[in-house]
């Protein structure tokens, strides 16, 4: 089919609405929002262990949740594995 004048090259698309998508991206955002307040308040009561408890048992529970942390933000960020 040769386009001519009259022959639009492109179809003209309805214009979607979003609200349902939106409102989703919403809640997910203040899900990790919340997340995010709740680890912020744990950290800064050092995990809720005290010095005297400290052994390699939160050492290694730290780690992993660090590890965790870092592939969010790897993902986020695209850095590490998801680096360009």
């Amino acid at each position: 089919m040769q386009l001519t004048e009259r022959t639009p090259a492109m179809t003209t698309r309805r214009a979607t609405d979003n609200s349902k998508a939106l409102d989703a991206f919403m809640a997910t955002k203040f899900q990790i929002d919340a997340m995010l307040e709740r680890l912020k308040a744990l950290s800064d009561d050092h995990f809720e262990i005290l010095p005297d408890e400290i052994s390699w048992g939160p050492v290694g529970t730290l780690n992993h949740y660090a590890s965790l942390l870092r592939q969010i933000t790897d993902a986020a960020f695209k850095e590490g594995e998801h680096a360009a």
